[in-house]
């Protein structure tokens, strides 16, 4: 993949065609998140994970030494837009610890065994994000 930003720019396209579904995915979302230096929406496709009513995302970045931007800009603006299936919502993103992170990143790597070997490949702590609906 010589450009991820056009791989990813084609798995929207197909998301949103295709009502949420792209073919060879695992389950996945979009999530937009408002860029921590350009102030500008970003949108990108995300594999997750579901904990009760709360979906879980790993900032994973197929194990690469750095985490993804939409990590940081998650962190400078929590609030960020989903789309699931036809489904657009708001949601507050937060980043598990301790316990929790530990448990939901098992959960998560059981359901999707490629993240268990992304953790093997970096020496970083992959984030777990935890995203609430909001009202």
């Amino acid at each position: 993949m010589s450009d991820p930003s056009n791989y990813n720019q084609t798995v929207i396209e197909k998301f949103r065609a295709n009502g949420g579904k792209v073919d060879g995915s695992g389950p996945l979302l979009l999530l937009t998140t408002i860029g921590a230096k350009s102030n500008q929406p970003r949108t990108s496709p995300v594999v997750y994970s579901v904990d009760g009513d709360r979906l879980i995302i790993l900032a994973s970045k197929g194990g690469a030494p750095t985490n993804p931007d939409w990590y940081y800009n998650l962190l400078a603006h929590p609030t960020v837009t989903v789309e699931m299936n036809t489904e657009r919502f708001q949601a507050r993103a937060t980043v598990a610890q301790g316990e929790e992170r530990e448990r939901l990143f098992a959960q998560h790597a059981a359901q999707m065994p490629g993240f268990a070997e992304y953790q093997q490949k970096t020496t970083r702590q992959i984030p777990v994000v935890i995203l609430e609906r909001l009202p």
